[in-house]
This record gives structure tokens, C-alpha cells and sequence, in this order.
């Protein structure tokens, strides 16, 4: 990767065992497509809003050589397992890495 990969925690504080998960699924994503220029991850804890229900949402954001973008962001609201930061985690990377093998 170019630059150094950016790690947003919103609504939260930042934890050093999420940090350490995310680093360890950016480096899966290098592995899988080496490619990959920029990334940008952002978790959002669940906020006040009563359509949330209390599940986490993550997006992440790969910039691909000749300015390709990958955008993936999970839908909270489809999948209650979500209440899990980690499976929201888990989730958000498989569909980054079934975009960027489908390119």
C-alpha cells in the first residue's frame, strides 16, 4: 500500500484489539489483491437513533491503481448479528474481498 492505511472510530472510542482485527484484515485484503493503494475504514457505533437498533456499521474504502475506488458499507439494519462489532467487522471485509475479486 502507498500510505498508510486510515482507521476511524465514530461514535466510539478507539480500541486497540478493533485496531489490531482491522490491521489484520487489510493486511488479508494486500495478500489477496496487492494492489491496493489507499484504505480508509470507518466503524460506527450505534448511536441514538432508534432505526439503528444497536448495531454497528463499518465502511471501508479501497483506492485501486488508475483511480479505482472500491466502496463497501454494510447495512446494519439486515443483518442483527451486527450488535458484534467483530462480526460486523468479519462481514464488511468478505464483501471487499468478493468485490476486489470480481474485478
Amino acid at each position: 500500500m502507498q500510505t498508510a492505511p486510515q482507521i476511524v472510530f465514530e461514535n466510539m472510542d478507539s480500541s486497540d484489539a478493533l485496531r489490531e482485527r482491522i490491521e489484520k484484515e487489510i493486511e488479508k485484503l494486500e495478500q489477496f489483491h496487492d494492489r491496493i493503494t489507499a484504505c480508509r475504514v470507518a466503524v460506527r457505533a450505534p448511536g441514538q437513533h432508534k432505526r439503528n437498533g444497536g448495531l454497528f456499521e463499518v465502511r471501508i474504502y479501497l483506492v485501486l491503481p488508475g483511480g479505482g475506488e472500491i466502496a463497501v458499507g454494510r447495512n446494519p439494519q439486515q443483518d442483527h448479528a451486527h450488535e458484534d462489532v467483530f462480526i460486523a467487522l468479519r462481514d464488511a471485509f468478505a464483501a471487499a474481498r468478493r468485490h476486489l475479486q470480481n474485478m
